[in-house]
């Protein structure tokens, strides 16, 4: 028996004689239920594993704003401090150049009290 003759034989057992074997329709295959179910929770796992990831991220950021907001607060307050201190610095020089002060006559002690 040669090859073809054993092709053809194959061929037979499959297909009906006058039928066309290029025709051949292949049945819709569906997931069953246990599939379904698996597909479904491996989603819920992804989605949870984002949710994560992103709150992770917030908090860090949220880290990151309480550092900045305290550096803001202490620079704020140093500002507030040097404010004062020029301040005070400054009212010496203008009360010495006023000219009320340059009006005052400086007295000199006339003497001692005694009791």
């Amino acid at each position: 028996m040669t090859y073809s003759s054993s092709l053809a034989l194959s061929r037979q057992r499959y297909n009906k004689r006058n039928q066309d074997i290029t025709n051949i329709s292949y049945g819709e295959k569906a997931l069953g239920p246990i599939s379904n179910t698996i597909i479904l929770i491996v989603l819920a796992c992804m989605l949870g594993l984002l949710y994560l990831t992103q709150v992770t991220k917030t908090n860090a950021y949220s880290y990151k704003i309480n550092s900045l907001t305290q550096q803001q607060s202490q620079l704020q307050q140093e500002h507030n401090d040097l404010e004062v201190a020029s301040a005070r610095l400054q009212s010496l020089d203008r009360v010495a150049s006023s000219s009320v002060a340059k009006n005052l006559v400086s007295v000199a002690p006339s003497g001692t009290a005694s009791n």
